[in-house]
């Protein structure tokens, strides 16, 4: 994995990941900086390690990365075992930028929690300023995760 490390999560870093195990080891690098109240938005096409990147923030928040699951059909995941306020949406389902009213989406992002939003890309306009934005690429069985600006 090159430049698996992260000084400073609004720097742009790229991690290259050869299997699951270096794709979620990247998540827990960035765990390891987050300090509560970073939204971090993950896009990038399926299959290309969004939610194994979100099992490896899981774990270096303190949950298991077992209880980690896409959530594609329930939209949202609470982990309260985390260090930090920790939450997991995925708006691949959702067709309206209203449809993030439904779900609370101002109130679970509110103070010190961190939150991974799959295709947050989806509705760019209602992510909160400062979002960290992460794009996912498969490059053969690699997958390429880089921090946008």
């Amino acid at each position: 994995m090159a430049n698996a490390h992260l000084e400073n999560p609004t720097t742009p870093t790229d991690w290259y990941c050869g299997s699951e195990i270096e794709t979620r080891q990247a998540g827990r690098q960035l765990a390891a900086r987050l300090r509560g109240g970073e939204v971090l938005s993950l896009e990038g096409p399926l299959g290309a390690g969004k939610t194994t990147f979100v099992k490896g923030l899981a774990e270096g928040l303190g949950c298991s990365p077992d209880d980690v699951s896409s959530p594609t059909f329930t939209l949202v995941h609470e982990y309260p075992s985390a260090r930090l306020p920790f939450v997991h949406l995925d708006l691949y389902r959702l067709d309206e930028p209203q449809e993030l009213a439904e779900l609370g989406f101002d109130d679970l992002l509110a103070g010190k929690t961190i939150a991974a939003i799959e295709w947050g890309d989806k509705f760019p306009e209602s992510l909160p300023p400062g979002v960290l934005r992460f794009v996912f690429s498969m490059d053969g069985e690699a997958r390429k995760i880089r921090r946008m600006r």
